[in-house]
């Protein structure tokens, strides 16, 4: 209702001369813009993914409704290996290349306040890496003032975690970095949102579309090919590798919050301090989650590098290179400062983990774990759009 409204208006002014404003499209935005119009007149491809029913039930595309399938594409790089358009023909479509484009687009346009969104996305590998080795220096420092100089940093302190950095202390650095990302992505995709309802029929959301898009979300249902092979890598071969690391390393991350989550719980309402020895539920979330996110980060890494150029966005990996390398690091200084337990290593192990940890969270909102945050989001919005009467009326979803 809310898109009928909105063209009644559109047709009322135009009817009183006024002028309907609309918003200009960039120049990435135009090329997605082109192309979806050729595919839409091929629709080769339209059982791929949520990317072309989303197309099929559009004549044109703005601002709003590119951003939204932009953000429902996977990257799979599917539809550019079937495409008797992609290049080297004259029509030169590559729809996975172009979508990243606008992504990564998007990632910066909805950030939160959005020059750290700028500035993320032009020096992301830099940016996180230096991030974290300057908290963890900074860490570093504090504990050699705080204790007997440098030797502090090589000895069994008293009281583990706690006789390094004290509980409170810890919450005081890390719940504002916590909070403050946790603002950032709420404020930047309630804009995503509010943005691209209207381009999807305006409906609300309904408990099937939910849950329809919870399972898509959750089994990465789109990095299939269309077909169950999987999708492309470094060349035209199938391979499931993306869609497995990819599950390892969001069920790798998940634990590991599961694990902190449940510690809190312990400490709070137990009156148990960390650490916890096995086979503690903390201890087993943590240790299962930092091995699955180390595997899936290190495969993730090992597939971009050899990602072919026409599959992505080549501006965007220092983005995505960045993001994989913190949770790496923060996956593997985890399991490290673990294995430091009861050893002289325990307090620069510690340093280095929190400043992993406490660098990806002020980073998540720039990086690219915001495309999970934003896919979602279109995800939900589709699977309530493809519910509402077809607008063009040639057939239904």
């Amino acid at each position: 209702m809310q898109a009928l409204e909105a063209l009644t208006r559109d047709a009322r002014a135009l009817a009183n001369g006024d002028v309907v404003p609309v918003l200009p499209l960039t120049g990435a935005e135009s090329e997605v813009a082109r192309q979806l119009q050729i595919c839409n007149a091929c629709r080769y491809c339209e059982g791929f993914c949520a990317v072309f029913p989303a197309m099929t039930r559009r004549l044109e595309f703005p601002k709003a409704d590119i951003h939204f399938i932009a953000n429902l594409c996977h990257n799979c790089g599917a539809c550019l290996h079937a495409c008797q358009y992609a290049p080297p023909h004259e029509f030169a479509v590559n729809i996975p290349q172009a979508m990243a484009q606008v992504r990564g687009q998007t990632y910066a346009d909805y950030a939160w306040p959005s020059a750290l969104g700028a500035l993320y996305q032009r020096n992301g590998l830099t940016l996180s890496l230096a991030l974290a080795l300057g908290l963890a220096l900074f860490l570093v420092l504090a504990v050699a003032l705080h204790g007997q100089g440098l030797a502090a940093l090589w000895s069994r302190p008293q009281g583990g975690f706690y006789g390094i950095f004290p509980h409170n202390l810890l919450v005081g650095l890390f719940a504002p970095v916590f909070l403050f990302a946790t603002l950032a992505l709420a404020l930047g995709v309630r804009r995503f949102w509010r943005d691209v309802t209207p381009a999807t029929s305006g409906a609300p959301l309904s408990a099937p579309a939910t849950a329809e898009a919870t399972d898509a979300v959750l089994r990465l249902k789109y990095l299939d090919g269309g077909h169950g092979d999987g999708c492309h890598n470094e060349d035209d071969a199938y391979t499931l590798s993306r869609r497995r690391f990819h599950h390892l390393t969001f069920y790798g991350f998940m634990l590991c919050f599961a694990a902190t989550s449940v510690a809190t719980l312990y400490h709070y309402l137990l009156g148990q301090a960390a650490p916890y020895d096995l086979p503690s539920l903390p201890k087993l979330l943590g240790g299962l989650g930092g091995i699955s996110l180390a595997v899936g980060t290190a495969g993730l890494g090992w597939l971009n590098l050899r990602r072919h150029p026409a599959h992505g966005d080549a501006a965007q990996k220092p983005m995505d290179r960045g993001f994989i390398a913190l949770l790496f690091l923060t996956a593997t200084s985890g399991l490290l400062l673990w294995a430091a337990r009861g050893t002289p290593a325990l307090a620069l192990m510690l340093c280095l983990h929190l400043g992993a940890v406490m660098a990806l969270f002020a980073t998540l909102p720039y990086g690219k774990f915001a495309h999970g945050i934003f896919r979602t989001a279109a995800l939900l919005r589709h699977a309530v759009e493809k519910r509402q009467p077809h607008p063009i009326g040639l057939g239904t979803d």
